[in-house]
């Protein structure tokens, strides 16, 4: 049975208030499933809903996308037939050679990813691969560090969903590539933690393409009211598994046709 709207909506802005907090304090929280339930997606997209509006109203400038669930395995895992979503901002973003504090990121863990940088808007209802292609100003490497408000990673769908995606920080690779410079469903990846092996994959394992993902996304953008705007960074979504992080790591990733990018974190 469904909950009455005036329930759920107390639900929904009482998960929102216990990621905030989660946020806010670094004490992760209990699953908000229990609050908003374990299928009801717009449930779990309206709590993230509300602290994209507080970040906005708090002067976080909004960059971009990031998109997770791209494996399909993972998706079977969780029981969900898409992939999901969740905001950038400008203040989650890193550079190379800057040490990432593990105290920016509840539970930290790590994806090597393919991002797109946007040079032109991306709107409308009928969107083909054709207009994703001319919207892509460049692409570049990517390490997304991943984070958990919800303790111990315990998640279903709807808790990643309310919780941004799962979302933390991102470093952009310094190599920018067009799209006619490199295959991005081909590309292999290798992620190295001082220097040895921890994750490898490539861009087939990412919805078939990272390009397929991106689409979704843009389609899923456009029909929210939300579109993809140019200047916009998404992160295309994990080619291999992700790892955990520990203070001290030098994470390096290499995409074949791409480039390198590096994250390190700090000791503590």
């Amino acid at each position: 049975m469904s909950k009455p709207d005036t329930v759920l909506t107390s639900a929904v802005s009482e998960a929102a208030n216990l990621l905030y907090e989660a946020a806010r304090t670094g004490v992760a929280v209990a699953p908000v499933r229990n609050l908003i339930g374990e299928r009801d997606l717009d449930a779990a997209y309206a709590v993230q809903e509300i602290n994209t509006q507080r970040a906005l109203a708090a002067g976080r400038r909004l960059v971009g996308r990031k998109i997770g669930l791209t494996s399909v395995a993972v998706q079977k895992q969780l029981g969900v037939g898409q992939p999901d979503y969740g905001m950038l901002f400008a203040d989650m973003a890193r550079t190379e050679g800057e040490e990432v504090s593990l105290k920016d990121v509840l539970q930290p863990k790590v994806e090597a990813e393919i991002a797109f940088v946007f040079g032109r808007d991306l709107e409308g209802d009928q969107l083909t691969v054709a207009d994703l292609f001319r919207a892509i100003e460049f692409a570049v490497p990517a390490i997304e560090i991943v984070g958990s408000r919800i303790a111990n990673w315990e998640i279903r769908i709807t808790d990643t969903i309310a919780d941004n995606a799962s979302s933390g920080l991102y470093v952009l690779g310094s190599t920018p590539k067009r799209l006619s410079d490199f295959d991005a469903r081909q590309a292999g990846m290798v992620m190295e933690r001082q220097g040895t092996p921890v994750s490898s994959g490539a861009g087939s394992a990412c919805l078939g393409s990272p390009l397929n993902a991106t689409l979704w996304l843009a389609k899923v953008m456009a029909r929210a009211g939300r579109p993809l705007r140019a200047g916009d960074t998404v992160l295309s979504g994990a080619l291999g598994p992700m790892v955990a992080v520990a203070g001290g790591d030098v994470f390096d990733v290499r995409i074949a046709g791409l480039g390198s990018v590096t994250a390190a974190f700090a000791k503590e």
